[in-house]
């Protein structure tokens, strides 16, 4: 389940994980030229997280999104730079800030070449208690969004960008630049994280075994902006799936996560936190949710995108994200020993082995204090009542001596 890492990473990007990326809602921006040609279309949805200075040589940590009120900044384009198109899309919000992207292209392909942001610290609401005034502003050149020529680009799932103190998380995403039209064109590419596997997955043989051995023991970390650890994973995973094969009839599919074939990625906000264990065929996302409220943190979301042996239709996707599993309060962690079954849809489950799991509030990259789980509670109860009723005969018998003993003795006078 190391792949979980690789999907984590772009999972960050996932911040799908939290209820911020669950409502799916994108907004549109258009950049035309003076004839209102389109040369720049975007839906998007962004998710923010900026690290500042406070007082006291404290570092303030501000989440937010690209809100609905932000608009075209004055200065997108179709702007012309040395006989070549330089479109660049714009997008300011909330009083100061500023996200743009610069667009190139080649005879086969146009990328998003800059990203950069502007942000304003003198805003009190996103950056409360920051002992910087005016504004910063960062860029990437790493952007990994790209398409062919007369195709749009596509990322529904988190693409996240790190960019110094701010990292910046698209979702939802539809774009293209150097359009022929004033729409986007038919043909899509999409992004890393959208991909989904063409062939079998190297986690699992080609002809699945009934009932797969049990699965060896990964573990798994993800780190937040600090470097230090804000999820802590050790488990065996096996994966159920079930589906239609070609001659219609329904059918089982179980394999192993092997720790071994996959990457290990993720990323951590202040409410939520994201594993992600992927391979060349496999993808599967873990989402933890914070309930500051409750001073608890749960599974609340579970994405996998993998391919089926011999199926009706081989690219299985399931993304849910209404779950509650491994609820355990802040600054503890969940261990089940125990082979606990996740059902995470009706055509997919989950069985875990030795699990062990904490996200948010880890200290010093170590466990906290463990809540077991019910199982493992109950398993404890039987040697708990098994030695209580040892103990309890062995008291009985001892009593039963001491009584006969004494009533022995009675029996003697002394003449």
């Amino acid at each position: 389940m190391s792949g979980l890492t690789t999907l984590g990473e772009a999972a960050l990007g996932l911040v799908l994980l939290l209820g911020i990326f669950q409502s799916g809602c994108s907004l549109r921006f258009e950049v035309k030229d003076e004839s209102n040609k389109t040369c720049i279309l975007a839906d998007l949805s962004v998710y923010f997280t900026v690290d500042y200075k406070m007082a006291d040589t404290k570092t303030g940590k501000s989440n937010f999104t690209l809100p609905n009120t932000a608009v075209l900044d004055n200065s997108s384009s179709c702007g012309v730079k040395n006989g070549s198109a330089v479109p660049l899309l714009a997008i300011v919000f909330d009083s100061g800030n500023v996200l743009s992207m610069n667009f190139t292209k080649t005879d086969t392909d146009y990328k998003v070449d800059q990203l950069m942001f502007t942000y304003n610290l003198s805003n009190p609401v996103l950056f409360p208690g920051s002992t910087e005034n005016g504004t910063k502003q960062v860029a990437s050149s790493n952007t990994e969004m790209s398409a062919h020529t007369n195709k749009y680009y596509q990322c529904s799932n988190p693409h996240l960008i790190r960019m110094g103190n701010a990292n910046v998380t698209f979702h939802n995403v539809k774009l293209e630049a150097y359009l022929n039209g004033n729409n986007y064109s038919k043909d899509v590419d999409v992004c890393k994280e959208d991909v989904t596997p063409t062939v079998t997955p190297t986690v699992a043989p080609t002809t699945p075994p009934v009932n797969p051995k049990t699965p060896d023991t990964g573990n798994y970390r993800v780190n937040g902006t600090s470097g230090a650890a804000c999820i802590l994973a050790k488990m065996g995973l096996q994966l159920n799936i079930t589906y239609k094969k070609k001659d219609g009839k329904e059918a089982s599919f179980r394999f192993n996560i092997d720790p071994k074939l996959v990457t290990v990625s993720g990323s951590c906000s202040n409410t939520s936190a994201l594993l992600r264990l992927s391979s060349d065929n496999l993808a599967l996302l873990f989402t933890f949710t914070l309930n500051t409220t409750a001073n608890k943190f749960y599974l609340g979301r579970v994405s996998l995108n993998t391919s089926v042996p011999d199926a009706a239709e081989p690219n299985f996707v399931v993304d849910s994200g209404s779950l509650s599993f491994l609820e355990t309060a802040t600054h503890k962690s969940y261990k089940c020993n125990t082979k606990e079954t996740l059902k995470i849809t009706d055509k997919f489950s989950m069985d875990t082995y030795s699990l062990h799991v904490q996200a948010f509030d880890v200290e010093e990259n170590k466990f906290g204090p463990a809540v077991e789980c019910a199982d493992d509670q109950n398993g404890m109860l039987v040697p708990i009542v098994v030695g209580a009723a040892l103990a309890g005969l062995v008291l009985i018998v001892l009593i039963a001596y001491l009584i006969g003993r004494k009533r022995s003795h009675a029996g003697y006078q002394t003449i």
